[in-house]
């Protein structure tokens, strides 16, 4: 009995050990802290845990030459803070404008030194709740039907301190360096700790591992110290102009193609890194061999005795020896501290450094477990800017506005509106909207029609991924049919072996808006809400399902999409073919004579005029008017050398007695010309 007793005080020890909360957040990065804000914002019971001392560990070592390649532009001719983020890499959201990246830094590609004091100000300037110093070290899961998602997440960190959450939004980000093992990889030096002075280069034959960015990175540090630079990887280099994807080389580190191309000795080659192998001399120089040549050798034998590939062909392409190698290969996800019974597995393919979620963030294998940041990135590999701060700074936001509807009964934020907005709402968000721009083909704006098209309700950047679930997961209905916005570039245009730059490449022509290349707007049209089948079924490469009706706004050299015959014309009018309607704005005098001559007014002179609403007459107005040949010229004559009344003196009634109204023909009243 005595033994059972302690047993059970144990157990309860050890459950009052638990510290609850309903959100924990894993990693105190950018994607942590922009997750945090959206909790405290809708005040939350929530804790960040961060193994540093200080938020944005990852960017204290990161870039390792501490220059970023995301864009932090000063000025873009406009003071719209919205239309200006597509052109700010760097900031999260907030509604402090003193939390603008721009605050930090001038310089358009900033030292990482300006993105640590920034997280850090982010932090303590909006009093996130982070725990700083604390590694969480496991995970992992403990069923119980009263819980949010049939469990909650037990986490214990590297004190040995067990803490309880109903859900679990992971933002560590990919920290873990890639390595390939290959005979001789342990003369392989990585880009985590190889030296950044090039001086200890110098004279030096260097051979780098790898062929992204941080490779670039560091060939561009060494490149006029060294003899030569030679880059092995088993794929082409991709470069971002041609690609369309941020990740891939960018123009700031790309000096290696230059010196390659016009014949500086630097070089780039192509192969399958698991088949080398690397064999060092007496003299400490590296020489590259293939994995097969050493696979029935003695191993107790020297170099003299080891195959190399120029011993049988004399001109292969690395057969000069090496002082050192580098290994530059990118991060992967930290799997090693989830528990099984999470289900948190790798994707396939390129994804296999990204854990398998769902377009909605969250994991495949356990509900209520969300997937933040850079290691969410699996989404839109190679697509869109999903794994970068422009771009994860709006999926957060939507996955807290899931979260919010799914366990506190909160909607997705949505604005109503009169049909007649309808042209003026769609033209507005794709001239200004930040997430739209940055995450094309991923966010997308929504757009739910009312019964008999009379009004409609406005929903923001919603992942496409997941539309057939839009009902369940924002806690709005669509039951008169939608339409869809969203940002795409050509259906051919991107990609590695893309020339994008050549002539006629561009269109102009509203008539031509569907063969567009560039970034611009798509309206889909659906009569009923796409279903998982359909989503499922959808053309390869195609965002959305095959619509009733579709248009594309034409590409526009300006990203200003406000011409009123090339831009918003022909969306008026596809609008109104989808819609059976007329969506054109009408004068009162229009709305007067539809009146007498039609069975049904347009929506305009409905919601407007026969609702006594629109603006109200003025003297200035009715002479731009006048002015403009819209109206006639109702000045009455002044015979009486009397000053003739104003709309801003006297009585209404007053005015219209001064009127002399001329006798017209009444067609003569019909002003259908748009506003």
């Amino acid at each position: 009995l005595s033994l059972a007793l302690y047993a059970g005080s144990l157990c309860a020890a050890s459950g009052a050990a638990f510290l609850y909360h309903d959100y924990c957040v894993i990693g105190a990065g950018p994607s942590g802290l922009q997750v945090a804000y959206f909790l405290q914002q809708a005040g939350r019971d929530y804790i960040v845990f961060e193994r540093s001392h200080a938020p944005g560990s990852f960017f204290a070592l990161y870039p390792r030459h501490r220059k970023l390649i995301s864009i932090n532009k000063q000025y873009t001719g406009k003071s719209n803070s919205e239309f200006n983020l597509r052109h700010d890499w760097n900031s999260l959201l907030s509604h402090d404008r003193r939390l603008l990246f721009r605050h930090y830094s001038r310089d358009f590609f900033p030292n990482a030194d300006a993105m640590v004091h920034y997280l850090e100000d982010f932090a303590s300037l909006l009093k996130l709740q982070v725990q700083y110093n604390t590694a969480i070290i496991h995970v992992t899961l403990e069923r119980d039907e009263q819980a949010w998602n049939g469990h909650y997440f037990l986490l214990t960190d590297q004190d040995r301190q067990n803490y309880k959450c109903s859900s679990l939004l992971v933002a560590t980000g990919t920290w873990v360096p890639n390595v390939v093992n290959f005979p001789g990889s342990e003369y392989v030096e990585g880009y985590e700790t190889v030296s950044i002075n090039p001086e200890d280069f110098a004279g030096q034959t260097v051979l780098i591992l790898g062929r992204g960015n941080s490779a670039f990175e560091t060939a561009e540090n060494i490149l006029g110290v060294t003899n030569f630079i030679h880059m092995v990887s088993r794929s082409r280099v991709r470069l971002s102009w041609a690609t369309h994807y941020v990740g891939d080389l960018r123009a700031i580190n790309n000096g290696l193609l230059d010196t390659y191309q016009l014949k500086s000795l630097d070089g780039l080659l192509e192969g399958d890194l698991e088949d080398l192998a690397i064999v060092k001399d007496k003299k400490g120089k590296l020489h590259i061999t293939l994995r097969f040549y050493l696979e029935n050798r003695n191993t107790s034998a020297g170099i003299d005795s080891i195959t190399l590939p120029q011993d049988e062909l004399d001109n292969f392409a690395t057969r000069a020896p090496y002082d050192r190698v580098i290994r530059c290969l990118g991060w992967k996800f930290d799997f090693s501290i989830y528990n099984r019974s999470l289900r948190l597995m790798p994707g396939k393919g390129n994804n296999k450094k990204y854990p398998q979620i769902k377009p909605s963030y969250e994991s495949r294998g356990t509900r209520g477990l969300f997937i933040l940041g850079t290691a969410s990135h699996s989404v839109d590999f190679r697509k869109s800017a999903g794994g970068f701060i422009h771009g994860f700074r709006y999926t957060t936001r939507a996955v807290h506005r899931l979260l919010e509807n799914r366990h506190h009964g909160v909607p997705w934020p949505s604005t109503v509106y009169p049909i007649t907005q309808l042209t003026n709402s769609i033209i507005k968000r794709v001239n200004e909207a930040s997430g739209l721009y940055q995450m094309f083909s991923v966010l997308a704006d929504i757009i739910l029609l009312r019964e008999n098209a009379t009004a409609f309700e406005y929903l923001e950047e919603y992942p496409v991924g997941v539309l057939a679930e839009l009902e369940t997961q924002t806690g709005r209905r669509a039951p008169n049919g939608l339409f869809v916005i969203i940002m795409e570039y050509g259906r051919n245009f991107s990609g590695a072996d893309k020339d994008v730059f050549y002539y006629n490449r561009a269109v102009g022509e509203a008539q031509h808006a569907w063969q567009s290349n560039f970034l611009h707007p798509v309206i889909y049209y659906y009569k009923h809400l796409p279903t998982e089948r359909e989503m499922k079924l959808r053309p390869p490469d195609w965002p959305l399902p095959r619509p009733d009706a579709v248009h594309h706004i034409v590409e526009d050299f300006l990203t200003d999409w406000t011409a009123p015959n090339a831009h918003i014309l022909p969306l008026r009018r596809f609008l109104e073919n989808c819609l059976s309607t007329d969506l054109r704005n009408f004068f009162a005098e229009s709305c007067f004579f539809f009146a007498f001559t039609r069975q049904k007014l347009p929506p305009f002179c409905q919601q407007g005029y026969v609702g006594m609403q629109g603006l109200l007459g003025s003297e200035g107005l009715r002479r731009h008017a006048v002015e403009a040949g819209l109206l006639e010229d109702y000045t009455p004559r002044d015979f009486s050398g009397d000053k003739t009344p104003d709309s801003r003196e006297g009585s209404q009634d007053q005015l219209l007695r001064d009127h002399v109204i001329p006798v017209r023909p009444l067609q003569h009243l019909v002003n259908a010309k748009d506003e």
